[in-house]
């Protein structure tokens, strides 16, 4: 079985090579790392919607495009004398090996919490050694509710904000006060100002109970839209 697994693996990417071939598919050989950035965003999206929609069938043939997706963009980086999918397949091994030395090595780890500390620690250092902060390996094209989550977490990891939720809740109750005023004065620059902060807050609201704010709005907008279309029929 795990040749067969291995020789459906090889299969497809020679599948990929035919198709950016010379007798392979115009399409498939114009495209660039840059044409398929979105086609990779959207997979994700599809997978996001197989996984709510609790379809088997349907996760699977969205995994299945993802894998494609990904294999496409490292047949590019092969051609362009980077590298391969085998290279990516070892980085991301020798990288998960690195990154749970509590079940690799000796490094002790009684709980969820203390594999999470243990992470951020190798990944601060990880950073540190690379000269670079923990944000900045936060993607910039993540939705902005997304990546708040991501800035205020790793923040949080380096000891930048406070986990005392009555604090944070006296730092909210102060942004709205500061909304309504702006309001009032009909500022737009304020009020969209203070409408980032609010939001900020609520994300950090989200942080401290390990609550996406994406994965919030994403099901409210779900279930607004499925509330509407029910009362307008």
């Amino acid at each position: 079985m795990e040749n067969a697994n291995l020789k459906g693996f090889e299969s497809l990417i020679r599948i990929m090579k035919i198709l950016r071939g010379p007798k392979g598919c115009p399409w498939d050989r114009e495209q660039t790392k840059d044409s398929l950035k979105w086609y990779l965003i959207e997979e994700c999206y599809e997978v996001l919607d197989s996984i709510e929609s609790k379809s088997s069938e349907k996760l699977k043939e969205e995994l299945g495009d993802t894998l494609f997706q990904i294999i496409f963009l490292a047949q590019i980086s092969e051609e362009e004398g980077d590298f391969n999918i085998f290279d990516v397949i070892h980085f991301s091994k020798e990288k998960m090996i690195r990154r749970h030395p509590h079940v690799f090595k000796d490094k002790n780890a009684k709980d969820a919490f203390d594999v999470k500390k243990i992470w951020w620690e190798i990944k601060k250092e990880e950073k540190a050694k690379e000269g670079e902060s923990i944000l900045d390996s936060i993607p910039c094209a993540l939705p902005s509710l997304l990546k708040s989550f991501r800035i205020l977490k790793r923040a949080a990891h380096a000891g930048y904000d406070s986990d005392n939720i009555d604090e944070v809740l006296d730092k909210f109750d102060g942004k709205i006060e500061e909304l309504k005023k702006s309001l009032k004065k009909q500022n737009k620059d304020r009020i969209e100002d203070e409408l980032g902060e609010i939001l900020f807050c609520l994300t950090n609201i989200g942080r401290l109970f390990e609550i996406n704010p994406e994965e919030a709005l994403r099901k409210k907008n779900i279930e607004f839209s499925s509330w509407f279309k029910d009362t307008r029929n």
